[in-house]
């Protein structure tokens, strides 16, 4: 039965896949996909490489809510999603899997433990076994056993072998590719990539959102949008955004300081931003109690409801390059694009929010960076008291409205948009 309603579930997000690629594809993005592209994105939906079978790559990251966690029940609690087997589920929200591409191999950025790049909130998939973090993180999930839960690279490897698709496998990564005997690890590698290329694609990150089209029409009328601030923010309208809108992004820049680690540093070519630093970063989020991986089997939990998140710490302190820089970035996770951070299937439709999914609306997320800090705003304790951001969030001293001008701004980052044309 499990089975039969993830496939059910799967049909209905690659419906929505399709439909969302199609609306984009209608306005200003290529007609199809790679070769290499489609590969990955079989091999993104395919529910049998799991164990048991019926879990998907889309099932913790579906495209109707931008790549992250699909399942509304779970978002509504504990925002962790369920693996392949019932009743295992993992210790955080699944990140977006799109606009990850641009993510830089994870490195030490400065003698004060300050890192950029990798992939996962924690930064383990760094990217240098294989110089792609994108690819190196697609080859997780796979062999997690509170996810895919694989016993290992080559039992992929077979089913990949043995899918409706081996013969496009092979004719993009030549005769032999799909070697289970003596090259199951190439092989293995070249799923990772496959799916990297997918999730790079213009179906995955079209950039194709209301913002995207202001700032495509800011930049022909020589205006730059970095530029923003509460002198010049007028001058912005008439661009694509509405007016509110406008005055959300200006807010975002200057008094919310949202822009500080979801920058508007512009793409490859003067393209548009991707709103992240690929930095990491403690805001002091609460504690989720109701997150399902503190009722794990001790062989999954350990610690059980005394288990804390020391995020990126926790990843350095396991390593030997790094672990002099594990006490500094306890708690930190990665900062996320903001891009299709409202994206959902339906206006009602709960999505979860930060790392471990304890907010639910963006509402309440700016309403907690406005006002952590403030005397009386009463939000329990960050989980993790060390190296909390006090200096760009905690009391920014902004009014209700100003909230609420930063949150619709932050709405016009849904991809999907088609601009409204004047009929000729």
């Amino acid at each position: 039965m499990k089975v039969i309603n993830r496939i059910i579930c799967l049909m209905g997000i690659m419906l929505l896949a399709f439909c969302a690629s199609k609306k984009a594809t209608e306005s200003i993005m290529p007609e199809s996909l790679t070769k290499k592209e489609l590969l990955g994105k079989k091999l993104f939906f395919d529910i049998n490489l799991s164990t048991p079978p019926g879990q998907a790559c889309a099932a913790c990251h579906g495209p109707e809510v931008g790549m992250t966690g699909p399942i509304e029940d779970f978002n509504k609690t504990g925002a962790v999603h369920e693996g392949a087997v019932s009743n295992r589920f993992g210790n955080r929200k699944p990140p977006t899997a799109a606009y990850a591409g641009r993510s830089p191999v994870f490195h030490l950025m400065d003698e004060e433990g300050n890192f950029m790049g990798g992939m996962f909130w924690d930064g383990r998939a760094t990217g240098k076994s294989l110089g792609d973090p994108l690819a190196e993180q697609a080859m997780g999930p796979f062999l997690n056993p509170l996810e895919h839960n694989n016993p290992d690279k080559k039992s992929v490897v077979i089913k990949v072998r043995d899918s409706d698709y081996s013969d496009l496998f092979e004719e993009i990564w030549g005769p032999g590719s799909l070697d289970r005997e003596n090259d199951f690890e190439g092989t293995y590698e070249r799923i990772a990539r496959s799916i990297a290329a997918y999730e790079r694609s213009y179906e995955v990150s079209p950039y194709s959102s209301k913002f995207d089209e202001f700032w495509r029409n800011a930049k022909s009328s020589g205006k730059d949008v970095e530029s923003i601030d509460e002198t010049n923010w007028e001058e912005y309208k008439n661009l694509g955004l509405e007016g509110e809108e406008v005055e959300g992004l200006m807010l975002f820049v200057t008094k919310g300081k949202c822009a500080d680690c979801h920058v508007l540093e512009e793409g490859p070519n003067g393209g548009p931003p991707v709103f992240t630093d690929f930095t990491y970063d403690n805001l002091g989020v609460p504690k989720n109690p109701v997150n399902m991986f503190y009722s794990m089997p001790e062989e999954w939990n350990a610690d059980g409801n005394a288990w804390v998140d020391r995020g990126l710490g926790g990843f350095l302190e396991k390593t030997e390059e790094y672990a002099q820089f594990a006490e500094v970035n306890y708690g930190k996770h990665k900062v996320p694009t903001l891009r299709n951070v409202d994206l959902r299937p339906r206006e009602d439709f709960t999505k979860a929010f930060l790392h471990n999914g304890y907010f639910k609306t963006l509402e309440d997320v700016m309403h907690f960076y406005n006002t952590r800090d403030v005397e009386g705003a009463d939000w329990p304790p960050p989980e993790v008291s060390a190296n909390v951001n006090d200096t760009e969030l905690g009391n920014l001293e902004m009014n209700e409205r100003e909230e609420e001008l930063i949150v619709l701004f932050m709405k016009t980052l849904s991809d999907g948009f088609i601009p409204s044309r004047e009929e000729e």
